[in-house]
């Protein structure tokens, strides 16, 4: 399994597009504010709805309602996440291949997260029909809060983890 991803790594890693974000003096930055901007969208949506299933913040609209109305921009904001990150993977993808952190935040928690997400999601539109959450729901929305802070760590840390221990 390790030699087909090694050798798509170091496909990504020269294909014309990564050689050019590579090289440019500006692309850089502006995949990363891409990036940066998708995960604004797409953590900050799900926190939001997260927050709302636990019983936090003012109390205008249902869970189910507030789900309703973020639900365009919540995937909208994973669409944008995903290419600004597959583009800043692709510039270094043998470096972030070796990278525990790296490992960690796209292979074991973002498959999980979005599997939650997708679960919280339908079931808010249950849970969520008044302001009294049960408390599976607020439980749920508390375990979804807790795996996307630890995306955020585990991508905070990867310049920390060095795939060469020299």
């Amino acid at each position: 399994m390790h030699g087909w991803l090694f050798a798509f790594c170091r496909w990504v890693e020269n294909t014309p597009l990564a050689v050019s974000i590579l090289e440019s003096s500006w692309a850089y930055p502006y995949v990363q504010l891409t990036h940066f901007t998708g995960l604004s969208l797409w953590v900050g949506t799900n926190v939001y709805l997260d927050l709302r299933l636990m019983g936090v913040g003012k109390k205008r609209q249902t869970a189910a309602q507030l789900g309703e109305e973020l639900f365009t921009w919540n995937w909208i904001g994973f669409c944008i996440a995903i290419t600004g990150g597959f583009l800043l993977f692709s510039i270094a993808a043998m470096t972030y291949y070796r990278n525990p952190a790296f490992r960690t935040k796209l292979g074991i928690l973002i498959p999980i997260g979005i599997v939650l997400h997708i679960v919280v999601q339908r079931k808010a539109r249950i849970w969520g029909q008044t302001d009294n959450v049960p408390a599976i729901g607020k439980l749920a929305g508390l375990i979804e809060f807790l795996l996307w802070l630890s995306v955020v760590t585990a991508a905070v840390l990867i310049p920390y983890f060095s795939a060469d221990p020299s």
